[in-house]
């Protein structure tokens, strides 16, 4: 079946996201030194991250309030208000920071705009994500933006279906094995995984090694390629 629409996930696809949240983690761990060993918080922090994900969902809020979590779990309630003012601001940046797009990836998506319906399919904060993405400048080349809670069978079916035929004539790209690629082969859409340097532990799931629909790339720039190999 010819391809029609491309899907696109945000966060470390198009432009930076892990690497700015694992900065904050390691100022997060240097707030707590004085109160626990650093592998002790860090176990803490991803346990709770972990528990808050059905409270909070994904993005810089849910994980700043987890922060501040963590932060009055290991010195039972009793945190300075300095490191709760830090916290605070740390989320803060994590919010106003710039969303650039990464190499390759406006030239990548200008090429498939010209013969496919683009969709952005990302997780995350409402408003953050509109934010980024008007920031990125590359809104103009997306059809249709689909900001979710989580990225199922069922939720790639729905989209692919709204902005498409289906997702049998349909490719999803990102970096998350779990959330990316694994559901939307799943639907039955064609899947290409782009790796990012660094990618978050809830996020890891293995490959889904010989599957007729399933590619792995160097980079984004090898996708418009691929796309039109497929029909």
């Amino acid at each position: 079946m010819r391809i029609l629409t491309v899907g696109l996930d945000a966060d470390d696809t198009l432009w930076h996201n892990e690497t700015i949240f694992r900065l904050t983690h390691d100022r997060f761990c240097g707030l707590l030194t004085e109160v626990a060993e650093t592998p002790v918080i860090e176990a803490r922090l991803a346990e709770i991250e972990g528990r808050n994900l059905a409270l909070y969902g994904y993005g810089v809020k849910g994980f700043t309030l987890s922060m501040i979590e963590t932060a009055m779990e290991l010195t039972e309630g009793q945190a300075p208000p300095r490191v709760v003012a830090e916290i605070l601001a740390a989320g803060r940046e994590m919010l106003a920071h710039p969303a650039e797009p990464l190499p390759g990836v406006a030239e990548a998506l200008d090429e498939l705009s010209q013969d496919y319906r683009l969709v952005l399919i990302t997780k995350g904060d409402l408003l953050h994500q509109e934010q980024k993405l008007a920031a990125s400048g590359l809104g103009d080349l997306f059809s249709g933006v689909e900001i979710v809670s989580e990225k199922r069978v069922d939720t790639y079916a729905r989209i692919f279906a709204r902005h498409g035929t289906g997702p049998e004539a349909a490719v999803m790209c990102g970096n998350s094995m779990k959330s990316d690629i694994l559901p939307a082969l799943g639907a039955g859409a064609a899947a290409a995984y782009v790796p990012y340097p660094l990618i978050w532990a809830h996020e890891v799931a293995d490959a889904p090694e010989g599957h007729p629909r399933f590619v792995e790339l160097g980079a984004i720039s090898e996708l418009p390629a691929w796309v039109r190999g497929l029909g």
